[in-house]
């Protein structure tokens, strides 16, 4: 793929952290648009970024570390300075922790802003699977689908050896040794994340309930990451059959579903 995006003399330019830059600053640019037209200030948007990401960091590398306490416990330091984790679901913990902090100090309500941000959650998560894309990272499970890719300098490479090694649970049998070719996860993420930035964001002018975006966001994130997991290389840890991030996604649904069904809103908005 293309690790590497522009190199300029001693300048590299990562594809990874490009896309990055690109799902902040188009989020930003976005989330700064809407607060505007509902009055507030435009230090608002770069401290709700700001700290989104801080915590994003923080908190989808926790996940990670506790993903693999085994690999922590044998190699601590490498495991937490390496520039590996970036885990997308204990990322959306750490930011929405963060950001309520932000939203508590400006005195703001939770959920209402909850509603301006849901959309824009999904679309910086696509456009950051983008960047996964690019490097070879977080691809599926071997396939001979027609549009099935291989990931010959990938982190890791698709290889047989790669397989044999990292995804052991893998049944890699029915393929040749060499490169394999394995399901652009990736790009299926980004398909599904555009149609639900889509589905929220034409919607959040017509929010009735407080939250009820927020919520619906979370309902479908949740079926999305559930279903991609199945035919992504993450061990299955439940009865051998579900994954870490499929149990959060779970709660997810059901935390979405439970608060669109009894909504907070017409209770006491501030307990979010």
């Amino acid at each position: 793929m293309y690790p590497v995006l522009l190199e300029i003399g001693p300048i590299t330019i990562y594809s990874f952290g490009f896309m990055l830059v690109v799902a902040f600053y188009t989020t930003y640019f976005l989330l700064n648009h809407d607060l505007k037209k509902l009055g507030h200030d435009e230090k608002l948007a770069s401290d709700m970024i700001f700290w989104a990401a801080i915590g994003g960091v923080l908190g989808s590398k926790i996940y990670y570390l506790l993903e693999n306490l085994g690999d922590v416990i044998q190699d601590p330091v490498g495991m937490i300075f390496s520039g590996s984790g970036l885990v997308f679901l204990g990322g959306l913990m750490g930011g929405t922790l963060a950001v309520t902090m932000v939203l508590r100090k400006n005195n703001l309500q939770w959920l209402t802003f909850a509603d301006i941000v849901a959309p824009l959650l999904i679309l910086g998560y696509g456009i950051g699977r983008l960047g996964c894309f690019l490097v070879g990272d977080d691809y599926g499970i071997p396939t001979s689908l027609p549009w099935a890719v291989s990931f010959p300098n990938g982190l890791p490479p698709s290889t047989s050896q790669v397989f044999s090694v990292y995804y052991p649970w893998i049944d890699i049998s029915g393929f040749a040794p060499g490169v394999l070719s394995v399901h652009p996860t990736q790009l299926y993420e980004f398909s599904a994340a555009v149609a639900i930035f889509y589905f929220l964001w034409s919607r959040r002018n017509n929010v009735k309930i407080a939250g009820s975006l927020f919520f619906s966001y979370l309902i479908l994130a949740g079926v999305e990451r559930f279903t991609i997991e199945f035919i992504r290389t993450n061990e299955k840890y439940l009865f051998d059959l579900f994954s870490g991030s499929q149990v959060i996604s779970v709660f997810m649904i059901l935390i979405g579903t439970y608060f669109l069904l009894n909504s907070i809103s017409k209770h006491d908005p501030d307990s979010a």
